[in-house]
């Protein structure tokens, strides 16, 4: 009798002292984590879901009473008072082969140590480090870390991931006794009980079961009517974690690239459970996805297009559209900016003393860097900046560029903002990255829509200078704030601010429409055919500086809907006045401005 009792009690002593438990702290650090991003306001923007699924932690305080009951009713009644397993219960299961005797603790340690086979072995470990965690860890925290890292099925870990995965719902004290037994009910086995894989039959079967559990332990009065919640379940199409459309890629995979860039990879915000809290307005987000669609649906189908608005003062991005046709990102893809590039040779000009009211001397046949730029005189001899920004002559920007030079022009957008490089390619360069050609002067290099909004909001900022950016805020798992964005504002044209001040009102001056608002519409041609590729619409408040792209997939010829060619005048600028209209909602009206322009040909 003393060997029976005395060899099992020692080994298990020995045990006890050499194997050693993880932390449920050091368990929950090591996994990746559901990242969630927020719009300005804290609400949900979307989740970056870690490669096994959805695993947004809870904690033991913010799991519902009702939950907590229901699984502990469940799996481990014995959990609040047992030494880290339930002997009933093992006894139990051993003499009738029935169930697999683990209790809460028991199956937090197979799951955090990811040993799960069916040994003699592999039992004995778990029992002792079960009841070494008990003797080191509140039972709240046990409980914590194990409904934090097991299954709930759908590719959910823990309560949150499933109560949206299975209803569509957050999670908090609202939550009902039926969908807290149903929860419960898919731990044991996720793929069996979810009724998407054996049925409603089977599932209700299951829920009964939790059910009568809570009844016999009596957490839910007999007489109390539950109904199996089987009407109000999702269908795992509904509630896919992580499922996003194609808009809301872009945004992801933009707020990834910049929390990178700012120390915050995706490994360390997966890791320490940090929540992103983005510049994004969702009323804005929205009106900038309606306008867009709203106007591309009746345009042919190879229309693509993008909005980016940005706050002036600030550099905060308010609103981010790269289209829903796809992967490709047509807000931060390059694209031939045309003649909406001409406000940054006009600020070369007046960097230079040049003024907006000077005469330009342009005459229709001009060379420039070895090439020749034949355009029309359209605003007569006495053409100025300002009466050829308003009539849309291209032959008095072509002749400011040839009197300053390429550097000149260059220079001046980068000081508005437009960066010296993306993802490593120098930007408004040849090929070879170094030499400035002639097609500078007619805004032949290409730009990103999300630098075009970001430069002329420095117009809109009388010539201070505000970095555009996504991302506000990064906060730990409690809330609190662990980084910020920092001011980046600064005078752009010149480091007196007052005459980088003056140059900014100037350019303003050349391009205010009737209504007040702000606005250039521009084209980029199609090699040397008369039609164009790309079209603009890009303009400004002092709340709000947007962007409009339109063109295509590729470099083409490109007509609207009514069979003219593609001018800014046209789509580009009705979906951004529709935009600027609904974004600026609450505060001055904006007029619909002025018709379009009577374009002379090429």
């Amino acid at each position: 009798m003393g060997t029976l009792v005395g060899v099992p009690l020692i080994a298990f002593w020995v045990a006890y002292l050499v194997l050693d438990v993880r932390s449920p702290q050091e368990v929950l650090a090591g996994l990746d984590k559901t990242v969630v991003l927020r719009f300005s306001d804290g609400t949900e923007l979307l989740k970056v879901i870690p490669a096994d699924g959805d695993r947004t932690f809870v904690p033991y305080t913010q799991v519902p009473v009702k939950l907590r009951d229901a699984i502990i009713a469940t799996e481990d009644p014995t959990f609040w008072d047992n030494q880290g397993f339930d002997p009933t219960g093992l006894g139990r299961a051993f003499l009738t082969g029935v169930g697999g005797g683990s209790g809460i603790t028991q199956q937090y340690i197979k799951k955090s140590t990811g040993e799960e086979d069916a040994t003699l072995g592999r039992k004995f470990a778990e029992l002792v480090l079960a009841t070494k965690i008990t003797q080191e860890q509140a039972k709240e925290q046990i409980f914590e870390s194990y409904v934090n890292i097991i299954s709930f099925g759908r590719g959910t870990f823990g309560p949150a991931a499933a109560m949206n995965a299975y209803f569509g719902k957050k999670l908090d004290d609202s939550m009902t006794w039926s969908e807290a037994a149903f929860l419960a009910g898919m731990i044991q086995s996720p793929s069996v009980h979810d009724p998407a894989a054996s049925g409603e039959i089977h599932a209700a079967r299951r829920w009964q079961y939790v059910r009568d559990k809570l009844v016999d332990r009596g957490y839910v009065k007999s007489d109390e009517k539950l109904a199996y919640p089987g009407a109000e379940v999702q269908p795992p199409s509904e509630t896919r974690a992580g499922r996003v459309s194609y808009d809301e890629f872009h945004v992801k995979q933009q707020v990834l690239a910049e929390l990178d860039r700012d120390g915050f990879p995706l490994g360390r915000l997966q890791q320490g459970n940090l929540t992103v809290e983005t510049t994004l307005e969702r009323s804005r987000q929205d009106a900038a996805k309606k306008a867009l669609q709203d106007r591309l649906k009746s345009e042919p189908a190879a229309f693509r297009g993008a909005i980016v608005a940005v706050e002036p003062k600030t550099g905060a991005i308010r609103a981010y559209q790269g289209g829903d046709q796809g992967v490709r990102d047509y807000a931060s893809t390059p694209h031939a900016a045309g003649s909406a590039f001409y406000p940054f040779t006009l600020a070369a000009a007046l960097r230079r003393g040049y003024g907006p009211d000077v005469p330009i001397s342009a005459p229709e046949e001009q060379e420039f860097l070895g090439e020749k730029f034949k355009y029309p005189a359209v605003c007569s001899l006495k053409c100025t900046p300002r009466t050829a920004m308003r009539a849309h002559a291209d032959g008095p920007f072509i002749a400011l560029a040839k009197k300053f030079g390429p550097d000149a022009l260059s220079e001046a957008a980068r000081q508005a903002g437009i960066p010296d490089a993306v993802d490593g390619v120098p930007t408004m360069r040849e090929k070879d990255g170094f030499l400035i050609g002639p097609g500078i002067a007619i805004g032949r290099y290409p730009l990103r829509p999300l630098d075009m909004a970001g430069a002329y909001s420095t117009f809109a900022a009388d010539g201070v200078r505000a970095t555009p950016h996504l991302v506000a805020k990064v906060r730990d798992e409690s809330g609190a704030v662990i980084w910020e964005h920092t001011d980046t504002a600064r005078p752009a044209f010149d480091e007196d601010g007052d005459q980088s001040h003056r140059i900014a009102q100037k350019v303003t001056g050349t391009l205010t429409d009737s209504s007040g608002a702000v606005l250039r519409t521009g084209e980029a041609e199609h090699g040397d055919s008369p039609d164009n590729q790309d079209a603009w619409a890009v303009g400004y408040t002092s709340q709000l500086a947007t962007a409009v792209w339109i063109g295509s997939d590729d470099e083409r010829r490109l007509k609207d809907a009514s069979g003219a060619k593609l001018s800014g005048d046209v789509v580009p600028a009705a979906i951004w006045r529709d935009f600027m209209a609904a974004a600026h909602q609450g505060g001055p009206a904006m007029a619909p401005g002025p018709p379009p322009v009577a374009r002379p040909s090429r």
